[in-house]
């Protein structure tokens, strides 16, 4: 029987199933700021490239496509990506041919974080986490804290409600946003991608995910880059004594 979270990342991803082309062209035309975020990821995996091999959990990695250039200019020991969509997986593994230690996995995010035994220095998700309802979040980020190796860092890239917002403000505000500025899609993909964030973005502020992290005892917060409503945090805990380095 599936799980409820599993149903509902199974409705999310019906984007990459039915209307891969809306995706990759919403992403293609930078309306999300992938260029500018994943260019601060490439900058943080190649800081851990410099200190030794590393190993990184990609969490709903769709076809990875903008972590591909990134891994290929610090490629690390071990990528695990794990997304619920099929085609999304067969576009990634393309999209990250010719590097080794590359693993796929067709689970639900979180079901799979909570039952991993594995410890990864780096642990991302870009644009996933929204999707999540708040007990499911802090589901993650406690499952995120456990599986994070000593000294290892959790990049998260999402949107963001500012602190004043409800969800229905931020929705308004961003719909309005996309109709302004998503001007290279069609009208059709528009509506399409609008009822998509209406039914499943669930976004928080930038203080319930900075509470969520330190609660799991990830107490180093850094806010990497902001575009609009588009986020790229990084959590951490602090050094131990026993950590080499600290």
């Amino acid at each position: 029987m599936m799980s409820a979270a599993h149903t509902a990342q199974e409705k999310q991803t019906e984007i990459f199933r039915t209307s891969w082309s809306l995706y990759d062209a919403i992403t293609e035309k930078n309306y999300m700021f992938h260029r500018e975020i994943y260019s601060c990821v490439a900058g943080h995996l190649q800081d851990r490239h410099a200190e030794g091999g590393y190993s990184i959990l990609d969490l709903g990695c769709g076809n990875a496509r903008f972590m591909a250039p990134c891994l290929k200019a610090s490629p690390p020991d071990l990528y695990v990506g794990v997304d619920l969509s099929a085609a999304a997986l067969e576009e990634a593994g393309n999209h990250l041919g010719g590097l080794t230690g590359i693993s796929f996995l067709q689970r639900e995010m979180l079901g799979f974080l909570e039952q991993s035994e594995s410890r990864f220095d780096v642990i991302f998700s870009g644009f996933a986490v929204h999707h999540l309802d708040p007990g499911e979040k802090q589901r993650l980020f406690r499952s995120v804290a456990r599986c994070l190796a000593p000294g290892g860092s959790f990049l998260l890239a999402d949107v963001a409600r500012q602190e004043s917002e409800t969800r229905e403000e931020y929705l308004q505000g961003y719909i309005a946003f996309m109709r302004k500025e998503w001007t290279g899609i069609s009208e059709e993909h528009l509506e399409e991608a609008i009822s998509h964030v209406l039914s499943f973005d669930f976004p928080e502020t930038l203080s319930r995910l900075n509470t969520l992290s330190k609660e799991e005892g990830m107490t180093r917060v850094s806010l990497l880059a902001r575009h609009a409503q588009h986020h790229l945090l990084k959590y951490a805990k602090e050094p131990s004594s026993s950590d080499c380095g600290s």
